[in-house]
Parts: structure tokens; sequence; C-alpha cells
């Protein structure tokens, strides 16, 4: 199988499962617990149906959008995941350049592999931040700061993993940066020698976000271990109102699952919410974004960027959650199996093949714009 070869999300996925050992893959691929949300996230999808309408003439269309104050082309943008030049050796770099030559926003997280300092150097395509709440209060705002400086457009804070969610999948491979595997997982590696190949050919691994307070070289830290030893558990919406008074800029909380969070962003300045809940990867048993979507645009959309985020894997989703009312689209492993299976080349087929689907479907719905799609598109299966 070649990058020619996937037409979709299952064939990426297909390729990324080819190349990477065995842990890494199941770091993407996995979710928390018994993985039921993670499954819920897609399924979600398919209790909802598309009533299109016909003879409207549909010659051109248009899929730009405007979201925290940024111009995209799409609809879509790449959303921040951790850890991306173990699935490629270009990582970051390889996805910021794909959004750039999408036209859409790219994000970089704390536990990015390349700094946010050198992708504003490379694109000129609008930058997100995602972050996460430290222990030291000090950290925060001198993270906060360098990302100020650096350029960076909109920041994401992350609120729904104060603790690490329970992924069975790591624990059964010994997955851990840096890494200890277990013999199991120690010989997924040697199945799969280019990757070992590609890695120690080039740059050693960072977390260039964390590196000047982070040891990662000093014993092998688990993305968990991160999550519950570094982060506060104890923050809460006034330190948040700080945060958000702080950036003075666009601010948005990634991980709001219901409608009274939600009002309550609104309430401290934030200028967006991102419905998420970490792909399935933190509290198993819990909604699905898709099926929380519409209370919270029915909430706040007229006051605030509604985003949405998980389980995406086809246009017709994008078209769903936007005829709901979100304003963007954020995608992960949507883009993290192509940027697995082939690097920049893998990532620019994905978006091509989603802004393909869009103009079809757009076209086969009746629409122009995106501002034309509404719920009187959609119709729920009892």
């Amino acid at each position: 199988m070649r990058l020619k070869d996937c037409h979709n999300f299952h064939d990426f996925r297909i390729l990324a499962k080819k190349r990477l050992p065995s842990p890494i893959f199941n770091y993407i691929d996995g979710g928390s617990d018994d993985e039921s949300t993670y499954r819920r996230n897609t399924a979600a999808f398919e209790t909802c149906d598309l009533v299109p309408s016909v003879l409207t003439g549909v010659k051109d269309v248009d899929l730009s959008v405007t979201v925290m104050g940024q111009k995209l082309d799409l609809p879509v943008y790449c959303s921040p995941t951790a850890l991306q030049r173990l699935f490629h050796h270009d990582g970051e770099r390889a996805v910021a350049n794909a959004a750039e030559k999408y036209g859409t926003m790219f994000g970089v997280s704390s536990l990015g592999t390349v700094s946010m300092e050198e992708i504003a150097k490379q694109t000129t395509s609008p930058q997100v931040y995602q972050f996460y709440f430290h222990k030291d209060r000090e950290l925060n705002r001198a993270m906060m700061q360098r990302a100020k400086d650096s350029g960076v457009q909109v920041m994401m804070l992350t609120v729904d993993s104060i603790t690490g969610g329970n992924r069975e999948r790591d624990l059964r491979t010994g997955f851990s940066i840096p890494f200890k595997l277990n013999l199991k997982g120690m010989l997924q590696f040697v199945l799969k020698p280019m990757w070992g190949i590609n890695y120690v050919t080039h740059e050693p691994f960072s977390l260039p976000q964390l590196d000047e307070h982070v040891d990662i070289g000093n014993g092998a830290t688990s993305i968990g271990d991160y999550f519950t030893n570094m982060l506060d558990p104890s923050m809460n919406w006034d330190d948040v109102a700080e945060m958000v008074k702080f950036w003075d800029g666009q601010f948005c909380l990634k991980g709001i699952m219901s409608r009274e969070d939600a009002r309550k962003a609104v309430d401290i300045g934030c200028t967006g919410v991102i419905i998420s809940n970490h792909g399935g990867r933190q509290l198993d048993g819990s909604r699905s974004s898709f099926d929380q979507l519409a209370e919270i645009v029915e909430e706040v959309g007229d006051e605030i960027d509604v985003i949405f985020d998980s389980g995406v894997q086809r246009g017709t989703h994008v078209l769903k959650a936007l005829s709901l009312g979100a304003k963007a689209v954020g995608i992960g492993r949507m883009y993290l199996y192509p940027l697995a299976a082939a690097g920049q080349p893998g990532v620019e087929r994905a978006l091509g093949l989603m802004k393909a689907e869009l103009e079809r479907d757009m076209k086969l719905m009746g629409k122009t714009s995106i501002d034309q799609l509404t719920r009187e598109n959609l119709r729920f299966r009892s």
C-alpha cells in the first residue's frame, strides 16, 4: 500500500499501522479505559442525516470561515497534538507546511516537538498554542509570555486534562517518553527498522516548549505521569479568568462539554470554546462531542465562537457540525495517521481529500458558502 492508494481516514490509518512500531501507533490510535467514548465520537454522526436542496446553482463553492479572529480558507484546522516527531521525523514542521498550503490554522502543543518560535518563522498561517495549566504558576505566565513574543494568534487552554486518562494500550506496551518499553514493545521496534533509522539519524527528540522545565532524559516519564504530577488539579474558573486577562486576546477553552461551562467561559471573557472530549482519551463513558454540540450552540453560539473537535473522519461529519452551529472543526488523528504514513505529502493529501470532499458535498447539499448551512439541513433519527 502506498500514499496514492489512500483515499480516506481508514486508508491512512492502515498505512500508518504498517509503518509505525505498534507502541507508537497505539499511542495515536487508542483511547481511555474501554474506549467507548472514542468509538461513540464517530458513531454519533450516524444518528444524524443530511437533507440536501437541489436546483440552487452551485457552480462555485466558498469554504472559507472566520474563527477566533482568523480568516481560514477551510472550515477545518489541524488541532494541536503532542509528540509529532515520534510519528514522523519532520513532525510539526510537516503539518504546519501542509496547513499553510491549504490556508488553515495549525496548533502547537505544550508537548510539541518543534518550538512555537520555529513554526512562526516557518509559516505565515495562523498559529494556535495549546497550553496546560501547571502547578508552577510562574511557569504558566512564562509560557504564555513566550507565546505572545513569538506572535501566536490564539491561546487554547486545555481544561479536561488535570489528570491523565487511563490509556491501557500504553500500559500494555510500556510506552513512555523517553522510551522504556517492555519486551513485547521492544520487539515491535525491531520489526519496523526504517522508523528506527529515521529516529536516530535526525535531530534528538525533545519537547522545546518544556525543555527548560522538564528533564525528559532523567528517567522515563509517561504522558500520564506528566498530566498527574505537573498539572494542577486545583485549577478553577478564577485561575482561568486571570489567564484570559493576562493574554488579552483570542482565548479559547478546549474540553468544554456542558452548556453551563460554556456559559462560564463567556462570563470570564473567553472568545471561544472547543467542544471536545480529547478524542476519547480522557473520561471514558462521557458524551460524544457531537451529541453535546447543539445545546452548547443554543446557550452561547451568538456570543462566542463554538468550535467542534473529536471523531471527525469525513467531510460530511464536518458539514453536520457546521450545520449545528460550529464555526470550525478541529482534526487530530485525521492528520496524524497521514503524517505517520508519509510526512508532509501525507498531510497534504489528507487535507486535499478533505477539501475535495467538502466542495463536492456542499454542491450535493445545494450550498455555495458555509453560512448557508443550518439545522434545516439536518434530521435526527429517533
